[in-house]
């Protein structure tokens, strides 16, 4: 049984982990993120708003592609988790100032989140030679 190659990357300026996960993973030409949460890595505040939420949970991703030298722009793959689709429309405005064309495949869902309104997580295309 062959097994992948992985290194996992981690950062302080992004939430640390609640469990036993890392909060990226370099496998295979891909970069995979944990589901990120809209907490503020340096105070733990989490704002009200679907729209300031989903601005903090994409700042947080930001830091985890940087520790790996990459951007929001490398991104191929995105899923949302709302704890409700009536947000959706506020959700995609903001969401979509952090990305742009082509923009990376995307599925949302509504799911039951613990104490806040919007969980992302990406998938990048690693760069040849990075």
């Amino acid at each position: 049984m062959n097994s992948t190659a992985k290194t996992a990357f981690q950062t302080n300026n992004a939430p640390q982990p609640a469990g036993p996960y890392s909060q990226g993973i370099a496998a295979n030409g891909f970069f995979y993120t944990a589901g990120f949460g809209p907490q503020d890595p340096a105070t733990g505040a989490v704002p009200t708003s679907v729209a300031e939420q989903t601005r903090q949970v994409l700042r947080n991703v930001q830091m985890i592609l940087k520790e790996r030298g990459l951007t929001m722009d490398d991104c191929v793959k995105t899923t949302v988790h709302l704890a409700d689709l009536a947000d959706f429309a506020e959700f995609n405005e903001a969401y979509k100032e952090f990305f742009s064309e082509p923009y990376p495949v995307r599925t949302t869902v509504g799911s039951q989140l613990a104490d806040i309104l919007v969980e992302i997580d990406v998938v990048a295309a690693l760069p040849e030679g990075k």
